[in-house]
């Protein structure tokens, strides 16, 4: 397919260098940009045939048959509005809009439309999120209870991020948006957020939006999902994930500590991976980053589904959740409570009741725990279903 990028910085550069690796077929062909020079040596350096300082302009082109959105937060809504009115094909950045209503009209607009709408949460595409998932879906650690997504660095490398109105938040809409959106993934998508509780401050820089945060997201199957967000870390992008299910549990480490470590004097100097803040000494370089963070994953699903007429892993329904979810968050911040999720359309289940699958021992005990001793006995803790008592039976081994 042939493509118009919105935006030529830091994120736009990644997308391109996904989009145009390993011989892949689906090709930019116009960017925009709002500063004329940015857009021209973006167009040089991926040798694209165009290249404009018009929005209208690149969305319109007539060889454009799908818009990617890589702008600032505040600039997400025209851009859809744009290709809604094009009916071109959009795919966005994320978070997809700075609160909830924003979000709901580009999806509205979209669906209006009748065009395909893609949220771009690359975290979701990461290779070991992928493979966590599917384990997850095939029960290997049942039911999920705890989900804790982190990620945290010393902050983003362009100055609107640092401008309340434009971002619309700190560190909560730029990485908390990441950390819900995987956490909703892994308790299941179908399952309703009911309520967060969250904490947040500006613990270290000279904003009015905060540079560190905490939330807890409750759902309705009994499930939290937990976040932590921070502009003020040190050391570079720390980026992991715990899941905890009643048969199992998961670990990833998708950033700064990966398996890969190289020390070096500083001669070379050079990139050694996004957020580092040191390029000497003890290094945590990362072997092919866009494939760390799922970007190949993430376009071969949105082309794939545009061509096969089907819903991505992530549309633009899922930023509206996301988005909903992170303005409680932000109310709760303020007030210290426990705020509901405010959702004007919800299209996954109702119910609030769930199988929590409680293990029988026998016909009058349930089996709370058990656990094999160092002797060798086996101790089984049980609740009797009627009077409610616990207690305990030891089976010891019997003889040879």
């Amino acid at each position: 397919m042939k493509i118009a990028m919105l935006g030529s910085g830091f994120i736009a550069r990644f997308y391109a260098t996904s989009l145009h690796a390993q011989r892949r077929t689906d090709k930019i062909v116009s960017v925009y940009s709002r500063n004329i020079d940015n857009a021209e040596r973006f167009a040089q350096e991926y040798a694209l045939p165009h290249f404009t300082d018009q929005m209208e302009e690149a969305i319109q082109n007539p060889e454009v048959e799908v818009v990617i959105i890589s702008l600032p937060n505040d600039q997400h809504e025209p851009a859809v509005m744009a290709c809604a009115r094009a009916k071109k094909h959009v795919i966005c950045t994320k978070p997809l809009g700075r609160t909830a209503a924003e979000a709901k009209r580009m999806l509205d607009a979209v669906e209006k439309a009748g065009i395909f709408g893609g949220y771009l949460e690359d975290l979701c595409y990461t290779p070991k999120f992928l493979k966590s998932l599917e384990s997850i879906n095939n029960g290997d650690i049942g039911r999920v209870l705890w989900a804790k997504s982190r990620e945290t660095h010393p902050g983003p490398h362009s100055d609107w991020f640092w401008d309340i109105e434009k971002s619309g938040g700190g560190a909560m809409i730029d990485l908390g948006c990441h950390c819900v959106e995987i956490s909703r993934n892994f308790i299941g998508k179908n399952v309703r957020p009911l309520e967060v509780m969250c904490w947040a401050d500006t613990q270290v820089h000279p904003i009015d939006a905060e540079d560190h945060a905490i939330g807890l997201v409750k759902y309705a199957n009994g499930a939290i999902g937990q976040f932590e967000v921070s502009w003020a870390f040190r050391g570079g992008m720390d980026l992991r994930d715990e899941v905890m299910g009643t048969e199992g549990t998961i670990w990833i480490n998708s950033f700064l500590r990966t398996g890969f470590e190289m020390f070096t004097s500083g001669k070379g100097g050079g990139y050694v991976a996004e957020k580092a803040e040191v390029d000497k000494g003890w290094l945590f370089p990362v072997g092919d980053e866009a494939h760390e963070l799922g970007y190949p994953n993430m376009f071969t699903d949105m082309f794939t589904s545009i061509e096969e007429k089907k819903d991505p892993l992530e549309t633009f329904y899922d930023g509206y959740i996301v988005n909903a979810i992170l303005d409680a968050a932000y109310k709760s911040a303020k007030t210290k409570l426990w705020e509901p999720v405010v959702l004007e359309v919800w299209r996954g289940d109702d119910t609030d009741i769930y199988d929590k699958g409680i293990k029988s021992y026998d016909k009058d005990h349930y089996l709370i725990k058990e656990e094999l001793l160092p002797n060798g006995d086996t101790k089984l803790i049980l609740k009797h279903k009627v009077t409610g008592k616990v207690t305990q039976t030891t089976n010891t081994p019997r003889e040879k």
